[in-house]
């Protein structure tokens, strides 16, 4: 069974809400003659596509995850050494922006020394943050994180689905459509660290009292959560909106490289690969040969993050590449689709394989072959692997109530045997100011 997230990050419209190189890498150390040793960099944290958390394997309702990519992070008290706990199966995100953990993964004793963010008035603050598949909401809290050798300190989250005053979801949260994905069986994960183009998760849509994006703060009174307030959108201290963490991180704040070994085309039980922090800030995040695709940012209609995918003759100018999305989704209805047998609908089927090539243009009209192979889904599932390449499928069917008409999503199948940067809008990374993706 494949359980999965479309992230929105900048995709506003969505919802009227909100150069290759395989190999894992390595961080960069090295010996002179003199044997003065260069110091391990420490900008990288190890990612894993696997099965996912074991809760989600247990129960009448078990399955395994296909396709996520994973990090653990590390959060502490404020001020704390000892009052920290580390969060596996934490999956990485360029398709949406801020670290979400389930307040159930975290320890009783933890969770209550981490401060619940207040408003103005003294009261605490709740979120809610939409998917296309649905939305999660909990509290806005303060932790000290750490990832890979980065940190934050004192650094706004969401812990998904607390408990007290956020126990009920706003009427206004609900209505953004699909179900509440409050489990971590829902969400596939224990959490989400989305690490994509803006700085914040709102941005200026959320610094005015009402507005509405993707991500809605709440005024949360013990009565429960309600009004809709305003929240300052910065990516330092002090914190207000929930910060893209890489945008928070003191130094390598500019962007990320995600970087995953090739797939055979049977799929393999896992994979390990590397995320590196920062874009042209040490010797081994430099940009080197990739090619520059710029996507929207803020202020465009789209919002940002998105750029042009060419598919059969159709501009589709809402496209964007998604670690966060589990398999190719765009709109062909000549491709034949699996059997309407509930555990494969909306997934392609072809039988042979198809070799598809669309073309990727950024909006500095930079473009290239974005082919790949399509195979049939249901075969490519029908196992137990976690990493399964070049499975699609048609977004009408498992989104019926987004207009994906002028979209493609390359998902994380995209990123096997890629390099692949998103670089952050308005900071300079490699010579090149974002947002962009570069490969």
């Amino acid at each position: 069974m494949l359980k999965r997230l479309l992230a929105l990050g900048g995709l506003i419209l969505l919802t009227a809400c909100g150069g290759g190189g395989g190999g894992s890498g390595s961080a960069a150390s090295s010996s002179s003659s003199t044997s003065t040793t260069t110091p391990t960099l420490t900008n990288l944290v190890s990612v894993i596509v696997d099965q996912g958390p074991a809760s989600i394997d247990t129960g009448p309702n078990a399955y395994t995850s296909n396709n996520v990519a994973y990090v653990s992070v590390k959060i502490c008290a404020p001020g704390s050494t000892t009052n920290c706990q580390t969060i596996d199966h934490v999956q990485v995100d360029t398709g949406s922006i801020g670290l979400r953990i389930f307040a159930s993964v975290i320890n009783s004793s933890l969770l209550s020394a981490l401060p619940t963010e207040s408003d103005g008035g003294g009261n605490a603050v709740g979120e809610c943050y939409q998917y296309v598949d649905g939305y999660v909401f909990g509290s806005v809290r303060q932790a000290d994180l750490t990832v890979g050798g980065e940190s934050v300190a004192n650094m706004p989250f969401q812990a998904l689905s607390d408990t007290g005053v956020f126990s009920g979801v706003p009427a206004s949260c609900s209505a953004g459509g699909g179900s509440n994905l409050g489990t971590v069986a829902d969400f596939g994960a224990n959490g989400i660290i989305g690490i994509g183009v803006t700085t914040t998760d709102c941005g200026s849509a959320c610094t005015v009292s009402g507005g509405q994006s993707a991500a809605i703060y709440y005024d949360c009174p013990a009565a429960g959560c309600g009004s809709i307030i305003a929240r300052a959108s910065s990516a330092s201290a002090p914190f207000q909106q929930l910060p893209n963490p890489v945008a928070a991180f003191s130094v390598d704040n500019n962007g990320t490289l995600l970087v995953l070994p090739s797939a055979p085309s049977g799929g393999e039980s896992t994979m390990t690969g590397v995320l590196y922090f920062g874009i042209g800030t040490q010797t081994n995040n430099a940009l080197g040969s990739a090619t520059v695709y710029t996507t929207t940012g803020s202020s465009s209609p789209y919002g940002a993050g998105v750029l042009n995918v060419i598919y059969k003759g159709a501009t589709l100018p809402v496209s964007f590449l998604d670690s966060g999305s589990s398999l190719y989704f765009f709109i062909d209805t000549t491709i034949t689709p699996c059997p309407a047998n509930g555990s494969f609908d909306g997934f392609y089927c072809p039988n042979p394989a198809l070799n598809l090539s669309p073309t990727i243009q950024g909006i500095n009209g930079a473009s290239v072959a974005g082919a790949f192979t399509l195979y049939d889904a249901q075969t490519q599932l029908s196992t137990t692997n976690a990493v399964v390449p070049g499975i699609g499928g048609n977004p009408n069917i498992f989104y019926p109530n987004v207009d994906f008409s002028n979209s493609f999503d390359y998902g994380l199948p995209f990123f096997y045997g890629r390099s692949v940067y998103t670089a952050i809008e308005g900071r300079n990374a490699g010579g090149t100011v974002g947002p962009y993706f570069a490969f």
